[in-house]
């Protein structure tokens, strides 16, 4: 259960720290060394994107990995497969992000099954509406899968209450409007509104994505929630550089935006 992995972080004073980043940008076997260097860097689980055309919810960044990915031939199995051998070698847990229509045509039953055979902790879906995610949902639980939810900034109590009572593992709490990048600019007292809001209606945890790129950026959200979710940032980090050093520039990256998450640091 994704949730566990939260329990643990807070038992060491500190958010889950929980970077994205995109299979086969720019090579599969590039990606399996960046999600070593991840595991070896203490991360408390890893979101794994699978390429897709059409992206909704991705900004610039994601989307060109996206594209370079697809560019590069890397296809769901490839991304299952990938799965497999991290967690062969012991790799922090994995949950996979991708949309609806992958999904689908791959098989809703066949993805969630050869998903939970890979080694995968969970499935983020974030274009399926919450009234159409039911089927989905039920599938990924019956082999074990957990499918956090999405809240915006912009949902209604009422509707948060809906979507947190379907969630499972966590709660992916957006920090902004708009789609994936590098940068807060969320209100850091409009946050806190909206987890406050979110802490009166559900006890499941609660992870901060979007926009976070810094360690200063982690270390405010350490003092609001049980995680904290980076992905634009860290591809950038490592994209206009030679696959090569791909591994050493994640490391480099990741390690203070983690110490960061610490109660200590705050």
């Amino acid at each position: 259960m994704i949730e566990a992995l939260f329990d643990r972080a807070k038992g060491d004073h500190r958010a889950a720290f929980i970077p994205y980043v995109m299979a086969g940008d720019p090579t599969l076997d590039t990606t399996l060394t960046i999600l070593h260097a991840l595991t070896e860097a203490g991360v408390d689980a890893i979101e794994l994107g699978i390429p897709y055309g059409d992206p909704l919810a991705d900004g610039p960044t994601i989307a060109a990995a996206a594209q370079r990915a697809i560019d590069a031939g890397t296809q769901m199995r490839d991304v299952l497969e990938l799965v497999k051998r991290h967690k062969a070698t012991g790799g922090a847990p994995v949950i996979l992000f991708t949309y609806f229509n992958p999904v689908y045509q791959f098989g809703i039953e066949r993805f969630a099954r050869e998903s939970a055979d890979a080694g995968a902790s969970g499935v983020i879906v974030p274009d399926i509406p919450l009234e159409e995610g039911a089927e989905l949902a039920s599938t990924l639980a019956s082999e074990g899968l957990d499918m956090p939810l999405l809240v915006a900034p912009s949902t209604s109590r009422e509707r948060a209450a809906k979507i947190a009572a379907q969630s499972s593992g966590f709660i992916y709490v957006v920090s902004r409007l708009g789609v994936t990048g590098a940068g807060m600019q969320a209100s850091l007292d409009r946050l806190r509104s909206q987890v406050a809001m979110l802490r009166g209606i559900t006890e499941k945890p609660l992870a901060v994505g979007f926009g976070v790129s810094s360690p200063d950026d982690v270390r405010e959200l350490a003092t609001v929630a049980d995680g904290i979710i980076v992905g634009s940032a860290l591809i950038d980090a490592y994209a206009a550089h030679a696959p090569t050093q791909a591994s050493q520039r994640v490391s480099t990256f990741v390690r203070p935006l983690i110490a960061a998450a610490s109660f200590e640091a705050v």
